[in-house]
């Protein structure tokens, strides 16, 4: 057998009731798939199709708890999510088909260094630095469930205050038809996560703020913005 030039450590998510961990292979990202926060990001939300954005395996914060504030920003946001994790493999399938692919669902921070992903958008480039970067995917353990979830309420709280509001439902595509349209790009398969998308009100986060997440159903999501990391 070969053997690795150094150790490389798998991203994991814990799962309730499991002393197993999810073993994460790859991160894909919903872009504006609520109307409200289209519309705060200057677009006409309407049922084109949705679009993508990756992050690496390596931004997962498992749990939550303190993350610093994120390098070469100056307007560090927070974007609470339900995030979608599978549990069998799906290709080319319609929304039947790729409901049965849920393993099951967590909650989720896609933390986003705002100036950067607008300079890069304004300019025709991609996000990654805008979107992928340590400690900017802070995620709850997963809960299983047979079927995805379809309604339910979503939000996030800073230091006690309400910033986010939404429900599930008000998600203009929903999962199966999201891993059904994904699924048309790539084999999906057990690993694969899904961050489905966020409500409008997103907005900056400091050093010293305390933001509390929820998904109804699923959990909540603690996470204390600390200063810069050396």
């Amino acid at each position: 057998m070969t053997a690795l030039l150094f150790p490389l450590a798998q991203p994991a998510v814990p799962v309730v009731g499991e002393t197993a961990l999810y073993p994460v292979r790859r991160v894909f990202c919903v872009g504006r798939n609520y109307a409200g926060h289209a519309r705060e990001m200057g677009s006409d939300p309407n049922r084109e199709p949705p679009f993508y954005f990756s992050k690496s395996p390596d931004c997962l914060v498992p749990g939550g708890g303190a993350i610093p504030y994120a390098p070469a920003t100056a307007n560090l946001h927070h974007e609470i999510e339900l995030v979608v994790a599978l549990g069998a493999s799906v290709y080319q399938a319609g929304p039947e088909a790729a409901a049965k692919a849920v393993f099951g669902h967590a909650v989720g921070l896609d933390m986003t260094r705002r100036d950067l992903q607008f300079a890069a958008r304004d300019k025709g480039r991609p996000w990654d630095l805008g979107k992928s970067f340590e400690f900017s995917a802070p995620i709850t353990p997963i809960i299983k469930a047979s079927q995805p979830i379809m309604t339910g309420a979503i939000g996030l709280k800073v230091n006690g205050e309400i910033r986010q509001k939404g429900d599930i439902a008000d998600m203009i595509w929903s999962i199966p038809e999201i891993i059904a349209h994904l699924s048309q790009y790539y084999h999906l398969s057990a690993g694969d996560l899904i961050y489905t998308g966020t409500p409008e009100g997103v907005g900056p986060v400091h050093p010293g703020d305390h933001l509390v997440g929820s998904v109804e159903g699923v959990g909540e999501l603690t996470v204390d913005i600390t200063s810069p990391r050396a």
